[in-house]
């Protein structure tokens, strides 16, 4: 599979959010949406990183931007990941890991010496038009709204 650079159409997706609605990649046209990959509900990083954009949510917001977390956990999982930490935003269930194969966000992780398959912790800016703006590789999780924010800073 192709890497997607900045630039590049948005794969199309469409996916199944904590409430069993459909979500397309279409519902964010005319919007910046941030896209971000996880891998996994309540765990340290994971929690931290979604708190992170909770926090910002409203500056995200006011600046323009939608937030959308996939991972490939599921609508049960994701329901209880918002209730805890009071998430204001959706997460995909993708489950079959078609969005995360689309957006490179599944493929080969290493620890502590052994190889395993696991979802890629990355973020993807997409313009209104579908076009991939930003790609974030090197996510910092306690304050990932913040690096956000601070890459449009003009």
């Amino acid at each position: 599979m192709a890497t997607l650079q900045i630039g590049d159409k948005a794969p199309d997706f469409k996916g199944i959010d904590q409430n069993g609605k459909a979500v397309t990649l279409g519902d964010f046209a005319g919007k910046r949406l941030v896209l971000y990959f996880y891998p996994k509900d309540n765990t340290p990083g994971c929690t931290d990183e979604a708190c992170s954009l909770r926090d910002g949510w409203s500056e995200l917001r006011a600046k323009g931007f939608e937030v959308l977390g996939v991972s490939a956990d599921s609508e049960a999982s994701h329901q209880k990941f918002i209730e805890k930490h009071s998430l204001p935003f959706n997460l995909i269930a993708d489950t079959e890991k078609v969005i995360l194969e689309a957006y490179n966000a599944w493929g080969e992780k290493s620890m502590y010496g052994k190889k395993y398959m696991g979802v890629i912790r990355k973020t993807y800016v997409i313009d209104g038009n579908g076009i991939i703006e930003n790609i974030f590789e090197k996510v910092k999780v306690k304050s990932h709204a913040e690096q956000i924010l601070d890459a449009y800073k003009k």
